[in-house]
């Protein structure tokens, strides 16, 4: 069964602007549309600065990982940095950061997200850059080598070396039955360990399709001409 996605993008707008705001506002209105590959598009217009936010959403996350291979959306979420066909390894962070903006991803049991705000006139480069690796991420034995042992560095950090820091791994295991959720969304040492190349090729093709993603876009464009840029 798929989850509202629509509901879980426009609510993470809602709150973000609370949050800035510090006072409830009213619901944001937003455009929807389906290119022909199935990306669901949604445009907010909000001219009031001449910034935009870009948020997109795939629908896979730690629920989706099989037993044996724990930790890997997490993983993957690390591997959309390390290039693509027509982008250099890191060279997403440096193309959104020296104009400007700010980015980042992460990764839950039941979606992974990638967001930037950036310059109202950069909108078409980094529509580019999310094209071009949901197109043609740089897989090689090279990036998940060095991206797992990052991934493995963050768990050591934030898990094993802090008191009580695998006590929530514990729970969820009490809690649920359904491995899917049983487990952690980091993952095991293991597990980690024995990510292969061609299981970051099958997860790719799985999941990091058009039609499992919600590309949202807010801030100061104008809709029918992001949409053109978008279709491109």
């Amino acid at each position: 069964m798929k989850r509202p996605l629509v509901g879980l993008v426009a609510s993470f707008f809602a709150s973000a602007a609370v949050a800035a705001t510090g006072s409830q506002v009213g619901q944001v209105q937003f455009k929807e549309s389906t290119l022909g590959n199935g990306l669901r598009v949604q445009l907010s217009e909000d001219h009031s600065s001449p910034v935009v936010a870009v948020h997109i959403t795939y629908d896979v996350g730690s629920r989706d990982e099989r037993s044996g291979r724990t930790g890997f959306a997490h993983l993957f979420e690390h591997m959309m940095f390390k290039g693509s066909e027509n982008v250099g390894n890191g060279e997403h962070f440096y193309q959104v950061i020296t104009q400007g903006g700010s980015m980042n991803g992460t990764t839950t049991s039941d979606r992974t997200v990638y967001y930037e705000t950036l310059p109202a006139n950069q909108l078409e480069m980094l529509l580019f850059l999310e094209g071009d690796r949901m197109r043609s991420l740089a897989i090689t034995q090279e990036n998940l080598d060095n991206q797992r042992n990052a991934v493995q560095e963050e768990r050591r950090q934030g898990i094993d070396n802090q008191p009580y820091g695998q006590a929530f791994e514990r729970h969820q295991a009490l809690m649920y039955d359904n491995f899917a959720y049983q487990h952690s969304t980091i993952g095991s040492m293991a597990d980690l360990n024995a990510a292969t190349v061609q299981d970051v090729a099958q997860f790719f093709k799985t999941y990091y399709a058009p039609n499992n993603a919600v590309l949202t876009i807010v801030g100061d464009f104008n809709s029918r001409a992001a949409l053109k840029v978008i279709d491109k």
